[in-house]
């Protein structure tokens, strides 16, 4: 696999489909791979918060596309939060990983075809290759990380990213609040 950021997140993309599948298909499976399933997604959602959507933003003019790529990683953040809570033998995993299901595929579907292709097609292979070590050393460094539990410099990144103004003066709750309110609109 080449070290462009782009087929990176594809990478990762796949992954958490064949861990959508694994969830449905073999539900005596959910305790271990919900853990694995949370790990994946936050790291990732963390990696790109920190290094690629800045970049998309600035370099590549994905401003809009990254403001609703950034409410969408809070929504699915929510409900996998709700998923890990779930008792995975009741009726009402299934639900909540439907919605996560049905939340991450859209985000991916429209990702891959507007801020992806936009950055590779205004970036070019040097720039995606460092932005690609980039994101995988900072998706390393978020692999403990657990949803919900984003640390205040991330709450401002992701404000950031949303062009929600105001982020600074907020205390940490009051930024989270306004964050889940924002992907809530």
């Amino acid at each position: 696999m080449s070290g462009d950021v782009v087929d990176l997140i594809m990478a990762d993309h796949r992954e958490v489909e064949r861990l959508f599948n694994q969830l449905k298909q073999h539900p005596e499976t959910r305790p271990l791979t919900v853990p694995v399933l949370a790990a994946l997604l936050t790291a990732h959602s963390r990696a790109e918060e920190a290094e690629v959507y800045p970049v998309a933003q600035s370099e590549a003019g994905e401003t809009d596309e990254v403001a609703h790529s950034q409410e969408e990683h809070e929504q699915a953040e929510l409900l996998l939060v709700k998923l890990i809570e779930a008792d995975p033998e009741s009726p009402g995993f299934d639900a909540v990983l439907q919605e996560l299901v049905d939340s991450v595929t859209h985000h991916v579907q429209e990702e891959e075809s507007s801020v992806l292709p936009g950055m590779k097609s205004r970036l070019d292979d040097a720039r995606r290759t460092e932005l690609g070590a980039a994101f995988a050393a900072s998706r390393a460094a978020h692999l403990g990380d657990r949803p919900g539990e984003a640390t205040r410099k991330e709450l401002e990144m992701q404000a950031r990213n949303m062009n929600m103004s105001g982020a600074s003066d907020m205390n940490k709750a009051r930024l989270e609040r306004e964050l889940k309110k924002q992907a809530k609109s």
